[in-house]
């Protein structure tokens, strides 16, 4: 179901650029923009491709929403951490300092630091 929603959803996207690029500029900053000839009436085809610009619009919030939706409740792992396989599973806690976890990053132990000051041997 995602693969299909992705698949309308690029088709969305590429079509909701080709109607913003073939819209008339109106802003004509630096005298640029908006062309002198059309297919259509200026008036007709911006009716035409503001209301195809809505519509693809509502379409791709749709989608986005409906993709944002089955990320959120897909059946993933929490962290890439967890999904190491063989690694004993953290009991339910803040995961804070001193929680007591059997994570895997619970598991690695510094190297114990000697106390005092380490000078080489004398040769």
């Amino acid at each position: 179901m995602e693969t299909v929603i992705i698949v309308i959803h690029l088709m969305v996207v590429l079509a909701l650029v080709l109607v913003v690029l073939l819209q008339r500029s109106e802003g004509g900053a630096l005298g640029m923009g908006g062309g002198g000839g059309g297919m259509t009436s200026a008036r007709g085809s911006a009716n035409i491709l503001t209301r195809a610009t809505a519509a693809l619009a509502v379409v791709f919030f749709a989608t986005s929403l409906s993709l944002a939706i089955i990320a959120k409740n897909g059946e993933r792992p929490a962290s890439i951490l967890d999904a190491v396989p063989g690694a004993p599973t953290a009991p339910a806690g803040d995961g804070g300092e001193g929680s007591g976890g059997n994570g895997i990053l619970d598991q690695i132990r510094p190297a114990p630091v000697p106390d005092g000051p380490q000078v080489p041997p004398a040769q």
